[in-house]
């Protein structure tokens, strides 16, 4: 009996849940309903004012669209106004210009009737004229008793006598104006390359001197009973001379290779301290190779600053001993470079060959690098150096010919020749033409002085001018002019100098008065 109730007890329990439930789950369904509807009507809600909203952007936009056609269409009607009153401007200046080009066209007929009437005038003149012309010329005729033919003959072999008389003055002074043209010409091309080409040079030297730290260094060079001394002089062949100037010793030999290389043997063993004769024997082997290497080097250098790629490296080596060669107090190796660039650039100026002219000029003086050692001339030497070591006969003509040993016979070979006058002959080349440099500008000085009413005269610009100062009461414009030619024409006539001088005279007049 208590086991049944329990059963059914549990029964109505299960009975009631099912109730719940299922009353929750109506509850659950009318909330989904009411959820749903709700949102649907916010969706016909939010779909009706988008509707509204898009209706009205339209009608916004259908506004803006009638004002901006609107806004064009008046536009258009302005611009239509303005056009056509602008075409009728056009039009009343048109029809004003056709008033006038009528009235031009009347005036002209007018003139053209006048014309035309002259011209019938002049015609009956000409005929007239013509008519006395005839009786003129039969009134000669009759008179000299020549033709009409004859007379034109004569005429005509008197013209032709003075015309050839006037052909003759003109070609003679068109070949004097060429002249003096060519020689200004001529001067100027000088002028020019000298300014552009100056090298500097160095004063030939037969003695070196070495700077020694202290006067015992002298008895160490000297050595016990003199053989560090005579093992110098004999591997270099340079003369030592130590006296009694204090820190010194002198190099004395013409041969400046060798005294170059006695110089850097002795100052390497004066900072070595060591000094006997196997280290002189040494030293100086290694000083006759850096000089040797010094040599090469500056011959290379030379080449390339020449612009010249394919010289013999035997000539090469050659050339760079003239680094150590001395003419006059002139360097031959920049000597030489100075030919070569005056050459070339002379050649350039008047169109001959560049490359032969700097060759030649550069290689001209070639045979003072072994003239003190073999016999013959530099220019015989140089000529047989260039042949043996391949040079062309074009440079060779010119070794052979820049001192008028043979003929010069081509223009490069005559450009040498005239560079090496050049850069021998300019200011302050060469030390023994100093004396000569002086005393051209002293001449320059006395002749510009020897005319009357000369106050003072200077040389300037190392002789390229001479500046004449006048007295002004003596002196007009066409007397100072015509002093300044007479001045540059004695200049011309009396001197020997390269290049041009420049003639100015100074006619000054100053008027000074005190304010007080």
């Amino acid at each position: 009996m208590y086991i049944g109730r329990t059963r059914y007890r549990k029964i109505n329990i299960d009975f009631n849940t099912l109730i719940i439930l299922f009353a929750v789950l109506l509850l659950a369904c009318w909330l989904l309903w009411r959820d749903s509807k709700k949102e649907q009507k916010e969706k016909s809600e939010l779909l009706q004012n988008m509707e509204e909203k898009s209706s009205l952007y339209k009608k916004e936009a259908l506004i803006a669209a009638k004002e901006a056609v609107q806004k064009d269409i008046e536009k258009f009607q302005e611009e239509t106004k303005e056009r056509r009153q602008e075409l009728s401007r056009l039009e009343t200046k048109l029809s004003k210009r056709e008033e006038i080009l009528e009235d031009k066209e009347i005036q002209i007929s007018n003139k053209e009737a006048e014309l035309q009437k002259k011209m019938d005038e002049v015609l009956d003149k000409e005929d007239c004229l013509a008519e006395l012309v005839q009786k003129q010329i039969q009134e000669l005729e009759r008179i000299s008793g020549l033709s009409s033919e004859e007379a034109k003959n004569l005429l005509l072999e008197q013209l032709k006598i003075d015309l050839q008389q006037e052909a003759n003055n003109l070609i003679r002074e068109n070949e004097n104006h060429i002249r003096e043209v060519s020689e200004e010409k001529a001067r100027e091309i000088l002028t020019t390359v000298m300014q552009r080409c100056v090298i500097d040079q160095v004063v030939e030297s037969t003695v070196a001197s070495v700077s020694l730290p202290s006067d015992e260094m002298k008895g160490r060079i000297i050595g016990r009973e003199g053989r560090n001394i005579r093992t110098l002089e004999t591997l270099t062949g340079v003369d030592l001379i130590i006296d009694d100037t204090p820190e010194a010793v002198v190099l004395s030999c013409f041969d400046p290779v060798r005294r170059e290389i006695a110089k850097l043997a002795l100052e390497k063993l004066v900072a070595d301290g060591r000094i006997h004769p196997v280290r002189i024997e040494e030293m100086v082997e290694k000083a006759r190779v850096e000089i040797e290497q010094k040599i090469k080097k500056e011959g290379e250098n030379a080449a390339m600053e020449m612009g010249i790629m394919n010289l013999n490296k035997e000539l090469i080596k050659t050339l760079g001993r003239l680094y150590y060669r001395t003419s006059y107090g002139q360097n031959v190796l920049q000597h030489s470079l100075e030919v070569g660039h005056i050459a070339g650039m002379i050649a350039a100026e008047i169109g001959a060959n560049v490359k032969i002219a700097k060759r030649a000029g550069l290689l001209h003086d070639i045979g003072k690098a072994v003239d003190q050692t073999q016999e013959g001339t530099h220019i015989e030497l140089g000529v047989e150096l260039a042949r043996k070591y391949g040079e062309k006969e074009e440079v060779i003509h010119a070794i052979e010919a820049h001192h008028d040993d043979v003929t010069a016979n081509t223009i490069e070979a005559v450009l040498v020749k005239l560079a090496d006058a050049v850069s021998a002959g300019r200011p302050g080349s060469r030390r023994d033409t100093l004396e000569i440099y002086i005393k051209r500008l002293q001449k320059l000085e006395e002749i510009a002085l020897s005319y009357e009413g000369i106050k003072q005269s200077f040389a300037v610009q190392a002789g390229r001018e001479i500046r004449v100062i006048v007295q002004p009461e003596k002196f007009d414009d066409v007397t100072t002019a015509r002093l300044a030619r007479d001045i540059a024409r004695r200049i011309e006539e009396e001197l020997d100098y390269p290049g041009q001088i420049r003639v100015t005279v100074v006619r000054e007049i100053r008027t000074t008065e005190i304010a007080k």
